[in-house]
């Protein structure tokens, strides 16, 4: 290869670079992301009380102040090997060697190399949990479920990588399907590992229980027993008939379903406690039956506390006056016209919690599916 070739080369890649950071630039809402990135910064490295206590200092103070402990916290947060690392390159920066050129490169190095090792593992850690987000993918129902007298929608989306919402179904037999809603306390990987427990355990016990009173009662002795003491899980689980209205239900500890019937939005009981509170606890099934077009929304609280830019909540009163427009609508429709009202919501905010619906329609029997089922 020619100089000129090589120069010409360098010059691409040059070119190249400076292309995909002014693209960079352009499609970046680079005054937002600061904010929002400054808010996060703030919230993970001060605690509640060190923020309430900056909260009552006057803004020079309070600002000079948040510097000084962002400072600290962060430097409290790195490997004792790396603080070290990072000290002597602070302090060679200011004092310690005589040529203030090389001053400057070796401490500017010394901090480089401390923020490449920190990078590094951040990547690794990216890596793994996008291993995990595909392993809970699969784990998942790739579409949703199928039967007679009924149209079904689930969807779930995670706040991180790694999400702790449980959406799942299980067809016992032929006639009957059974579906979960469940939310983890907290979020992230402890979340998404006690949520594929959780719902193994479902599947595991589902096809065995006379009942969802048995059936939560025997789950929610099997949290407390294999499960850590500070988690817990609330859980909607349905059982629903083909070509039948009936619904039964068990609500652990969940937010209420909803019913959009004709002429009213009808809001279920809150039930039972949640699941891994306490072995001791009993669980008590509801019945519903839904006439034909009724709709049954069950949902987590990545849609009601939904926040925006402002920190306002989507609310439960924002999504009941959603709720009373669904009417007529197909499963499907309803479904993408409450994730389009909450992401309309939040503008771009990045999600505090996990984003999970079920909804179950009832809509006209299949008499040639009840003539096949009556054989079983």
């Amino acid at each position: 290869m020619s100089e000129s070739d090589n120069v010409r080369q360098a010059y691409d890649k040059a070119n190249q670079f400076t292309q995909r950071v002014l693209t960079d630039l352009r499609e970046s809402e680079l005054p937002q992301t600061i904010g929002r990135d400054l808010k996060d910064t703030y919230a993970f490295f001060l605690d509640e009380e060190t923020r309430q206590n900056l909260a009552t200092k006057g803004h020079v103070t309070r600002s000079a102040y948040s510097f000084l402990y962002l400072l600290k916290s962060l430097f409290l947060k790195l490997a004792p090997t790396r603080r070290l690392l990072l000290l002597l390159g602070v302090v060679v920066s200011l004092t310690g060697i005589p040529d203030e050129a090389i001053q400057v490169v070796f401490g500017l190095l010394t901090v480089m190399f401390v923020l490449g090792l920190e990078l590094k593992d951040k990547l690794i850690a990216t890596d793994e949990l996008a291993e995990g987000r595909s392993v809970q993918v699969a784990l998942m129902p790739a579409k949703s479920p199928e039967i007679a007298g009924w149209e079904i929608f689930l969807f779930t989306a995670p706040a991180n990588d790694v999400g702790g919402d449980l959406v799942d179904y299980l067809q016992i037999v032929p006639e009957k399907l059974s579906l979960s809603l469940g939310d983890v306390a907290g979020k992230g990987l402890p979340a998404a590992l006690m949520m594929a427990k959780l719902q193994a355990t479902i599947r595991a016990i589902s096809p065995l229980s006379s009942s969802l009173s048995e059936m939560g009662t025997r789950l929610n002795q099997i949290v407390c027993r294999d499960g850590l003491p500070s988690r817990f899980a609330s859980l909607v689980q349905l059982e629903i008939d083909a070509n039948s209205g009936h619904v039964r239900l068990l609500n652990a500890g969940h937010l209420p379903p909803l019913i959009v019937r004709a002429d009213k939005v009808e809001v279920l009981e809150r039930g039972s406690p949640a699941i891994g509170l306490s072995p001791k606890m009993e669980f008590s099934e509801q019945h519903v039956d839904l006439e034909q077009d009724d709709l049954l929304i069950v949902y987590s609280d990545g849609v009601t506390e939904a926040r925006n830019s402002i920190g306002r909540f989507y609310s439960d009163e924002r999504l009941l006056d959603l709720a009373d427009d669904l009417r007529g609508k197909t499963a499907r429709q309803a479904g993408d016209e409450i994730i389009d009202s909450v992401r309309q919501f939040v503008r771009g905010a990045p999600p505090h919690d996990d984003l999970s619906i079920i909804l179950a329609r009832r809509i006209a029997d299949t008499p040639n599916d009840r003539e096949d089922y009556s054989k079983h």
